[in-house]
């Protein structure tokens, strides 16, 4: 938990700095404890709230089983709106500290703060007599919360930024596989034909995209020995298919590793985020940063 999100978010479309970091005062305190994780009191707040993100989903997964909810129900609802009351106070002091509360609210993870505490409250709302579908629905939404960690979880970041990086690659590699699929599927069609299930080639599609990626759900199979030796092959196939997208992910985040990553550190004459440990002056406007302590 030492370096998170908090400097460097590649799934949101903005950082915590484009939200603006208030330049004194108790905003100024609240931002640190909340946006930045490279302080002892940062790494607490984190460890704290990715522990109550995860106890709040377990109420909600053992809540949906009837037996249970028929035993504990109503603890189990007052256990949910504790939950909810923290999250959302949670979500009140962001968007106090920070001089740009709006922005925040609609980036990528303001909107899944929002999303994680809003089903609660639409239920009272919705009459249970009536509606009990929509408010089953508007619980299960509540497993957004889940996506909360992505903000605290360093390993999640590491990740996102190495899916960031070789989106390219794999989006190349996706459009091989589709016209593999394409091919294999029209040959298969050809071959097996109506008469053994490949009706039309987007079913013989279907059946090449299982096989190649080694589901085998077994609904349509090839009868001819010609049918049996391509579905073969292409089983071998999948498994190298399977190999490529994990070698590219695991190369790019091999090599983010390698480089040294920047910390949650900000610049108090321009606010800029994400200086190095090791760094003395803002990248951006060269004034003289503070020195860096982890604790």
């Amino acid at each position: 938990m030492t370096n998170t999100i908090k400097g460097e978010a590649p799934l949101a479309p903005q950082t915590p700095g484009d939200f603006g970091k208030p330049l004194s005062g108790w905003r100024r305190r609240i931002y640190t404890i909340i946006f930045e994780a490279d302080t002892r009191a940062g790494r607490q707040f984190d460890v704290f709230v990715v522990v109550a993100i995860l106890l709040s989903i377990f109420v909600v997964v053992i809540g949906s089983v009837p037996r249970i909810e028929r035993s504990i129900g109503a603890q189990l609802t007052l256990i949910e709106w504790g939950f909810t009351i923290l999250f959302t106070a949670e979500y009140i002091a962001r968007l106090c500290c920070v001089r740009r509360p709006a922005r925040y609210a609609l980036s990528f993870f303001g909107i899944i703060d929002l999303l994680s505490i809003l089903p609660t409250y639409f239920s009272l709302f919705v009459p249970e007599a009536s509606a009990f579908l929509d408010i089953r629905i508007l619980r299960l939404l509540r497993i957004f919360r889940i996506l909360k960690l992505t903000l605290y979880v360093a390993e999640y970041v590491r990740l996102g930024q190495a899916l960031r990086a070789s989106g390219r690659k794999i989006l190349i590699f996706l459009s091989v596989v589709l016209m593999a699929v394409l091919i294999f599927g029209t040959i298969m069609y050809v071959v097996e034909g109506p008469e053994n299930g490949f009706t039309s080639i987007p079913i013989a599609m279907y059946w090449a995209a299982v096989t190649m990626t080694t589901v085998g759900y077994g609904d349509i199979t090839p009868y001819t020995t010609l049918g049996r030796f391509i579905a073969s092959f292409m089983m071998l196939l999948g498994w190298g298919v399977l190999a490529v997208p994990t070698g590219i992910v695991t190369a790019e985040m091999t090599s983010q590793r390698l480089s040294q990553k920047p910390t949650t550190r900000t610049c108090e004459a321009c606010l800029s985020e994400g200086h190095e440990a090791d760094a003395h002056y803002c990248k951006d406007c060269g004034e003289p940063l503070p020195v860096y302590r982890h604790d």
